[in-house]
């Protein structure tokens, strides 16, 4: 339980870095960051696998490139849905969530929820 907050905390402050770095985002408080993290997450668990099984035609055919437009499109979700927490545009949001899937990465890697083989 403990690690879980710790996680949620740091991929909070992980989002606030992708907003530093990727001009176009924009989060206005840590509250809205701890926030959009957890809509982040709500939108990855619960739309994400439905969304993924209805294009699998056109993923297949793109070789999984159009993962990244999936991305793209539930990161401007999860803006549009939190407050304080705001995407510009198209290519800000493809940029935000590569940015932010290698950022939880590295966070999953290091409090253990990722095992490597």
């Amino acid at each position: 339980m403990l690690i879980s907050i710790f996680r949620w905390i740091i991929l909070a402050l992980a989002l606030i870095l992708v907003a530093k770095i990727v001009p176009g985002i924009e989060i206005v408080g840590f509250l809205a960051a701890l926030f959009a993290v957890a809509v982040i997450s709500l939108v990855n668990i619960f739309i994400k696998p439905l969304i993924i099984f209805l294009t699998l035609p056109i993923n297949i055919l793109t070789l999984g490139l159009f993962t990244f437009i999936i991305n793209a499109a539930l990161f401007g979700l999860a803006a549009f849905l939190a407050p304080g927490f705001t995407v510009g545009g198209f290519f800000p949001a493809i940029l935000g969530s590569v940015l932010f899937s290698i950022f939880s990465l590295i966070i999953n890697l290091a409090t253990g929820q990722l095992r490597t083989a």
